[in-house]
């Protein structure tokens, strides 16, 4: 009870700080609201004095739209009129121009009739004349066939007796070396010495005997030469005279003629030839310039006069070379013919003077650099087609002639800038029948086009081939042109037709397809080519025959054979057919010296071949008389159809008929051709075959295919079965024993009628069993059934066969995994699991779970739908438990043939002792970095265990769950943007706890740094891109460089370019890149920053499904302490669906590298520093901002919001931070827009400056210096604090209030005596007695600062002092030095005593004196020192009094004589007699060093307390001068 009480006491204040804290929320929000009013108000008047506006705008707008509109019809209204009244006109005009059309086009056609019979005319006596020269050709050629079967055979005969001569010469010589030998041996000689000199012997007179017939023929060479000089020089004299006879010729003429009679005797050789043409072909450039056409124009007209000049005889003549060398082996190697020099063959003209030609030159170079020149871009050279034409091909189809075509082209300018485009030309050959029509457009922009039309008349029915050639500015082009004339292409679709096996009796027919895909028609005729092939065949193996051994024994001996006078043989083979379609040639060349015996045995040649003739004769007469020879007068089962011949037109087809009419049983085979009457077309040919069987039963489908077949199932069919008999038959039918289980035909035995049909019907169930019976016929692979199946006749041996085709495959479906387990299952939530459903079978099946409980659902389509062959599909079973028990149960799923299929299915269900408000949380679709929340609630309803009245806490059939606080905890996995507030806690029975849910999606650090690398690399891709551009640009520059440069450069050049290269080598080795792996990548570095700011500009959008556990224990977490763990059972599991689409923020942070973080570091209390941030707008449409409230009483405050962003804009924001005490400030500002919200977190640090400074106390004491002279000390301020400390130093003597306090009266009148004045005694000449070194700069943390004060007096004074005050950010003072110093004209000082007079000068102007009226007056008075000594009397003993006195010396450079300072202290027995002791009474004292006179006083006995006692004494100082000092001791006593 207790424990009950303090959960409500507890629950009610929570309850109370809820609603405070809401009540303190509202209170807020209204403030904020009234705010926001409060601001809006001017702007909501603006807003409704700006609708007015507009709207009277509008009204304006609106009225004269209507008028313009108006206005506008008006205009339509007339226009249309005058468009009427056009169009009737136009259409007037079009009947009159119609009519004239028509009346034209009857002449033209009646005119067009008349020429067309004409011209059919012609064209057939041109076929048969040239029908007839072809035949003539053809004669011709088979009688050089026939000739050269002879002269093989003659020669043939001629080589074997010329080598069986050969071999008896041999065989003599050879009895005739034997015998020598024996007669040498004889003699008793050398037999290989004789042997080889008689060799030697028979040789050289072999040598002679060749060396005389060669002479002979060199001889007869020789004199034919010099007969056709001597024609050839009569001729040249005759033609010479001819020209003189025609009495005296113009200049230009006569110079003509001289320049082609020296080309003629200079250059008789083929180079001739090649100036002849450069002289006929004019310049391509020759429309440009007056000059340039001159020239060709002179070119031509002397070219004209040559071919005038010349007939044909004397140019065929002309072109020999009669010159022979002096030996002859010289000219017959292959040297390079003599080439024209550049100058002779420039067009210029002919006898001008060296400076004309160099003139003429000059301008036809400047014409074609002028016209010609490249075309540079942005540093990138044109190179390519200057101009693309559409079409790329100028093509004239099938054309006819006399007709006149013309196409249209079109030419695009494809360089980089403005160019021109020229026509040049055609091809020679095609200007009879090519003409351009072209207008040039002038200058072009890139892209721009023109237009070119082509007119084509074709004269002569010849296939032309040339091209177009057009001037641009950066070179010429040209365009490809064709012109095809009509042609035939004929071809067949297929050439084997088989009619397959049918029965004598039928008849089958079959068509064949001939196509014309030309535009040329020609007329066909279709006739078999069986004869014909045989008579070709026989002709063609007679004369392989006898040509091909005839051929192979010339080639063997000539190889054999190493005499030089032998030559080789060629040979050509082709084919020959009487249809002449292909012809046989066959070329030997015979040597010289085998002429005159060739031409003697013609006779005999003749004479064999007709004897050949007659053989072959006879033996295709036997042949044809063979019996094994198809008769003639037999039945011809392949016929053609109804057409055979006929005329096939342009591009058509015609269909041909075979007819297959089997009469007697075997093979049959046929070859057909088709023949043309166009000479151009090759007949085309095909073959026929079938097969002709006698069997008085058949069977009409000789092949039953009964498609797919399912195991189990019944299949029916019918087959039909004809006779030819003439009578009555007995068919038995048979299956195989294999397939008597599966198969049947019914009936066994039936009788056919003659001449009818009978029906058998088939029966077909295939069981399981049937692969394992039917092996043989059943392939288990393919499942493919090939049953043959028998009709026996009665009486006959061969019995009918046909084939039972089938496809047996499998009814089942098979469901994986057979069983489902669900596990356990809330009663919250839902388990799905996938299961997979296959049809084995190769039909399509339909199925569908039938019957399925409550508390389950099978998706999709509720469980219902069709397999196709052999395919699998995914089923997702959904099972949501309605109560806490144990689940077992089977799903039914039924094909399309009422089979059933079972799954057994099982689960556990579990009722937890917390439930979720909401299990699934779909978030609002949320930008980057930005921040969306969730509300639900955690139950608690278990308050009874009484499971009679409502469902309790348990799992399955197990115990019910305790009733008392619930644990639970959400685990939220790693790494994921998705937080949970609070993720464990403790809920009360019949209570709920509330749970907030964050979602902020961010980019993971490994995408960033992956997106970093690419970068990377893309990034070197570029610079590898630019640098190779650049080095390209660089030597295109250093070549045109080179280029231009004359011969005397080029090595001083080369010399400049190496170091280039050496610095490029360098360069190109270190240029190496790798990229750095995604985890060297660090997060502060700029890759990463640039990485992520890309990504989140590119970010296209995600969505993340998340599902959160939430553990369930019984038991309170805040009681259990230590290694204590509350018992939970992983059954009682809750789930949390979360639902994340993350989109692109429309307001990103361009600024501080994209942080949305603002952090101001530290700043120094009390100061402000303000911070820009820039926002950008990457969203497509205009954004307004708002801005929450940032905290009135904080440091941070927004300076200047921004009211509207466009798309793309930056806006710039300032906010400032001071603060008020040192601490970290933290704040959050929302820049909300209608899309998302980008929050910015502020954060800055207030922070105290403190320094420490290395003067002890608050003096700084520069000593004594000599007047007019410097001296310096240093001291260090250092940095403790965290920030960098900005310092200025500032001087009292030079602060600006300074004259003001001068104006006051010194302190020593209006107040007690005392050092106050923060500035002393200082310089006449006006400069500062103190400096100070640096001023101002910025001390950083834990860092030391060195100062420098320099001290220069200008005169003598003991009361030099000024005020140092050391400054931080320029308005705190952080430390106060007083800096003091006294200035002497002289090197010594005394120092100590009670002061005598006050620290400030008399303002009054003194005199000067002279240097030696001051050491006179300085010797003769002597300063006054008070020395007072106060004796402390206590009641037992007393302190002695002691004071000091100090001597110095001050160290300078002046006074060299003097080192030291002497002093003495004189009346010393007196002082010692009134109490004084004084140690050193005298001493010296070295430059730069201070000594001290220690002076005590102890009272004597005769002292009175009442009167104080005085005493004075001399202190004498010798130094550069000598100085004496009144010292007076008053000394008392003073009681405690």
């Amino acid at each position: 009870m207790h424990r009950r009480l303090c959960a409500e006491l507890g629950n009610e204040k929570y309850l109370e700080s809820k609603i405070a804290l809401m009540l303190k929320e509202n209170v807020y929000d209204m403030w904020q609201i009234e705010i926001e009013q409060e601001k809006f108000g001017s702007l909501r008047e603006q807003l409704e004095q700006d609708e007015e506006e507009l709207e009277r705008q509008c009204k304006e707008r609106a009225e004269q739209r209507i008028q313009k509109e108006k206005a506008v019809a008006r205009l339509a209204e007339r226009k249309q009129q005058v468009g009427k009244k056009k169009e009737m006109e136009a259409w007037e005009e079009y009947e009159r121009r119609h009519q004239k059309e028509v009346e034209d086009a009857h002449r033209n056609r009646e005119k067009a009739v008349q020429f067309l019979k004409k011209s059919m005319s012609r064209v057939r006596q041109k076929e048969a004349k040239e029908e007839l020269k072809t035949w003539e050709h053809m004669e011709k050629r088979m009688q050089a066939v026939l000739s050269l079967k002879n002269n093989i055979t003659s020669n043939r005969e001629k080589l074997r007796a010329l080598q069986v001569r050969d071999r008896a010469k041999a065989l003599e010589a050879k009895k005739q070396e034997l015998k020598m030998r024996a007669a040498i041996v004889a003699e008793g000689g050398d037999v290989t010495k004789e042997i080889f000199l008689h060799k030697q012997c028979v040789e050289l007179e072999r040598q002679k005997q060749e060396f005389t017939e060669q002479q002979k023929s060199k001889k007869i060479e020789i004199i034919a030469q010099i007969l056709e000089e001597e024609a050839y020089a009569k001729k040249h004299q005759a033609r010479a005279n001819t020209l003189r006879s025609r009495g005296k010729l113009p200049d230009s003429l006569r110079w003509r003629i001289k320049t082609w009679q020296y080309i003629e005797n200079a250059c008789e050789d083929p180079a001739t030839a090649v100036l002849q043409k450069s002289w006929r072909t004019p310049s391509a450039c020759s429309s440009v310039d007056d000059k340039s056409s001159s020239v060709a124009d002179f070119s031509e007209k002397a070219s004209q006069d040559s071919i005038h000049e010349n007939d044909e005889e004397d140019d065929e003549e002309a072109n020999k070379t009669l010159v022979k060398p002096e030996f002859t082996g010289l000219w017959s190697q292959d040297c390079n013919l003599y080439k024209v020099p550049k100058d002779e063959t420039d067009p210029k003209p002919l006898g001008a003077s060296k400076m004309e030609r160099k003139i003429f030159t000059e301008n036809l170079e400047k014409l074609r650099s002028g016209i010609i020149h490249k075309q540079v871009v942005s540093g990138h050279e044109f190179k390519g087609c200057p101009f693309y034409s559409k079409p790329s091909l100028i093509h004239f189809k099938d054309f006819d002639v006399g007709r006149t075509y013309k196409k249209k082209i079109i030419l695009i300018n494809a360089s980089y800038s403005v160019n021109f485009c020229k026509l040049v030309g055609v091809s020679e050959h095609l200007k009879d029948f090519i003409s351009i029509h072209f207008d040039p457009p002038g200058q072009m922009s890139a892209g721009m086009s023109c237009e070119v039309v082509v007119t084509f008349k074709p004269m002569i029915n010849e296939v032309l081939e040339g091209k177009v050639t057009f001037l641009a500015q950066n070179g010429s082009f040209s365009i490809p042109l064709k012109c095809t004339i009509k042609r035939c292409v004929l071809a067949l679709d297929k050439e084997l037709i088989d009619f397959g096996t049918h029965v004598v009796g039928e008849t089958i027919s079959r068509t064949i397809i001939l196509t014309n895909q030309g535009a040329l028609g020609t007329r066909f005729k279709l006739q078999t080519s069986a004869g014909d092939n045989g008579t070709h065949t026989a002709v063609k193996s007679s004369l392989e025959k006898m040509v091909n051994p005839a051929l192979n024994d010339i080639i063997s001996e000539e190889k054999a054979s190493s005499s030089p006078a032998e030559s080789s043989i060629s040979e050509n083979k082709d084919q020959v057919s009487p249809v002449h379609t292909e012809e046989v040639t066959q070329h030997i060349s015979l040597p010289e010296s085998q002429k005159t015996e060739t031409s003697l045995g013609s006779s005999h040649v003749e004479q064999h071949s007709r004897d050949t003739l007659n053989v072959e004769a006879d033996l295709e007469a036997e042949k044809a008389q063979s019996p094994s020879e198809p008769p003639s007068e037999g039945p011809v089962e392949i016929t053609l159809g109804k057409v055979t011949e006929g005329e096939i037109g342009p591009f058509s087809s015609v269909k041909l008929q075979i007819i297959f009419t089997p009469s007697i049983p075997g093979d049959v085979h046929a070859e057909f051709e088709i023949a043309f009457d166009n000479p151009d077309c090759k007949p085309l040919h095909f073959c026929v075959i079938g097969v002709s069987v006698d069997v008085p039963v058949w069977v009409t489908n000789p092949n039953v295919d009964l498609k797919i077949c399912m195991y189990d199932r019944l299949y029916q069919d019918s087959i039909i079965i004809r006779s030819r008999a003439k009578a009555a038959l007995r068919l038995k039918f048979e299956v195989c024993k294999e397939l008597s289980n599966h198969m049947e035909l019914l009936p066994k035995t039936g009788y056919i009628q003659a001449l009818s049909t009978f029906s058998v019907q088939l029966k077909f169930l295939p069981r399981h069993s049937l692969p394992e019976d039917a092996e043989k016929y059943f392939d288990t692979e393919t499942r493919v059934l090939e049953v043959p199946m028998t009709i026996t006749v009665a009486d006959k041996t061969k019995p009918v066969e046909f084939i039972v085709h089938a496809i047996v495959t499998t009814s089942d479906l098979e469901i994986s995994p057979a069983e489902v387990n669900f596990g356990y299952c809330t009663i919250c939530e839902a388990v799905q699991t996938t299961i997979t459903l296959t049809n084995k079978s190769i039909l399509p099946q339909e199925f569908g779970f039938v019957g399925l409980p409550e508390f389950v659902e099978i998706q999709p389509s509720d469980g219902f739908g069709m397999l196709l062959p052999l395919e699998s599909l995914k089923l997702d079973i959904i099972f949501k438990a309605n109560k806490a028990k144990e689940y077992s149960f089977e799903l039914t799923c039924k094909s399309e043939i009422n089979r059933q299929f079972k799954l057994s299915c099982k689960a556990v269900g579990v009722h937890p002792p917390l439930e979720l408000s909401h299990s699934l949380v779909k978030f609002a679709a949320t930008a980057l970095n930005d921040v969306s929340t969730a509300t639900l609630y955690v139950v608690n309803s278990h308050v009874s265990l009484n499971r009679f009245t409502h469902a309790v806490p348990r799992i399955g059939n197990g115990e019910t769950a305790p009733v008392g606080p619930t644990s639970f905890e959400f685990l939220v996995p790693e790494e994921s943007p998705v937080t949970i507030m609070p993720s464990v806690g403790t809920v009360l029975p019949g209570k709920k706890c509330l749970i907030q849910v964050y979602f902020r999606p961010v980019l993971s650090e490994q995408l960033i740094r992956e997106e970093a690398v690419q970068m990377l690399c893309r990034a070197d891709t570029q610079r590898t891109m630019l640098k190779k551009i650049r080095e390209s640009d660089m030597q295109k520059r250093k070549d045109e460089t080179l280029s231009g440069k004359k011969d005397g450069k080029k090595s001083s050049f080369a010399i400049f370019r190496q170091p280039s290269r050496v610095r490029g080598s360098k360069h190109g080795a270190n240029s190496a890149f790798e990229p750095p792996k995604p985890e060297e990548i660090k997060t502060n570095s700029e890759e990463y920053i640039a990485a992520q700011y890309s990504l989140i500009r590119n970010f296209t959008g995600k969505f993340e499904r998340y599902i959160i556990p939430c553990f369930v224990a019984s038991g309170d977490i805040d009681e259990k302490k230590g290694s204590e763990n509350l018992k939970y059972s992983p059954h009682n599991t809750l789930y949390l669906e979360l639902h994340c689409p993350a989109v692109a923020p429309s307001v990103v942070v361009t600024s501080n590298n994209g942080k949305n973080i603002i952090n101001f570091g530290e700043v120094a209390v009390g100061h402000r520093l303000i911070k820009q941030i820039t926002v950008q707008n990457i969203s497509q449409e205009q954004l307004a901002l708002g801005f929450s409230i940032l905290n009135p009483n904080g440091p941070f405050l927004l300076v200047s919001p921004v009211g509207t962003v466009e798309p793309g804009e930056n806006q710039f924001l300032f906010i400032s931070f001071c603060p008020n005490e040192s601490k970290v400030f933290f704040e959050t500002l929302d820049i909300r827009s209608i899309k998302a919200t980008l929050t910015l977190s502020i954060v800055g640090q207030g922070v105290a400056p403190s320094i420490a400074c290395s003067v002890d106390g608050e003096v700084l004491n520069m000593g004594y210096v000599i007047a007019k002279e410097k001296v310096s000390s240093t001291f260090k301020i250092q940095n403790t604090s965290t920030l960098p400390l900005q310092y200025s130093i500032k001087l009292a003597s030079l602060s600006l209030t300074r004259e003001q306090e001068q104006q006051r009266l010194p302190f020593f009148i209006t107040s007690s005596p005392g050092r106050t004045d923060s500035v002393g005694t200082q310089n006449y000449s006006g400069l500062s007695v103190f400096s100070v070194f640096p001023v101002e700069g910025v001390i950083e943390p834990g860092k030391y600062q060195d100062f420098t004060v320099t001290f220069s007096p200008d005169h003598e004074s003991l009361y030099y002092c000024d005020c140092l005050k050391v400054v931080l950010f320029g308005k705190e003072i952080a430390r106060v030095i007083w800096l003091k110093g006294a200035a002497r004209n002289h090197m010594m000082f005394v120092e100590g005593g009670d002061p005598l007079d006050v620290p400030i000068e008399s303002l009054a102007v003194t005199s000067p004196m002279s240097e030696d009226a001051v050491k006179g007056e300085q010797e003769e008075s002597a300063k006054s020192i008070l020395l007072s000594l106060e004796y402390i009397q206590a009641e037992t003993s007393g302190t002695p009094a002691v004071r000091e006195l100090k001597i110095g010396a001050i160290r300078t450079a002046q006074f060299v004589s003097k080192k030291n300072v002497e002093f003495s202290l004189d009346n010393l027995p007196l002082l010692q007699q009134k109490g004084f002791t004084i140690e050193p009474v005298k001493g010296t004292v070295d430059r730069g060093q201070i000594k001290s006179i220690s002076v005590s006083w102890v009272p004597p006995a005769d002292f009175d307390p009442d009167h104080p006692l005085m005493v004075a004494a001399i202190l004498t100082l010798k130094g550069d001068i000598k100085e004496s000092y009144k010292v007076l001791f008053i000394a008392r006593v003073v009681s405690t």
